[in-house]
C-alpha cells in the first residue's frame, strides 16, 4: 500500500481540508456546467440538454453528500476535544 496515500487522512482537519477543496471543485464544476446548460438551451438537441442537467443534478447530490461530510467532520472533531478535555459530555 502505498504510505502517501494513508497518511493523507491521519486527522481530522486534514480531512476537512481535502473535503474543501473537493466542495470547491464541485461549485466550479456546477458553474461550468449551468453556463453549458444555458448555452445548449439555444442549440437544438434535447439530448445534450438532458444530459447536462443530469450532470447538474449529481453534482448537487454530490455537493449535498460533502456538506454532510464536512459537518460529521466538525462533530467528530468536537467530540475529540471533550474527550481529551475530560469532561462528561452529558451534564448531572
Amino acid at each position: 500500500m502505498n504510505t502517501e496515500s494513508t497518511a493523507t487522512f491521519e486527522t481530522i482537519e486534514s480531512a476537512q481540508e481535502y473535503l474543501g477543496l473537493l466542495a470547491e471543485a464541485l461549485s466550479e464544476s456546477q458553474g461550468a456546467i449551468e453556463e453549458d446548460i444555458r448555452v445548449q438551451k439555444a442549440s437544438s438537441s434535447p439530448r445534450r440538454l438532458d444530459a447536462l442537467k443530469l450532470v447538474s443534478y449529481n453534482l448537487q447530490k454530490l455537493k449535498c453528500h460533502m456538506m454532510r461530510s464536512q459537518r460529521i467532520l466538525n462533530d467528530l472533531r468536537t467530540l475529540r476535544r471533550l474527550l481529551h478535555r475530560g469532561k462528561p459530555l452529558i451534564a448531572a
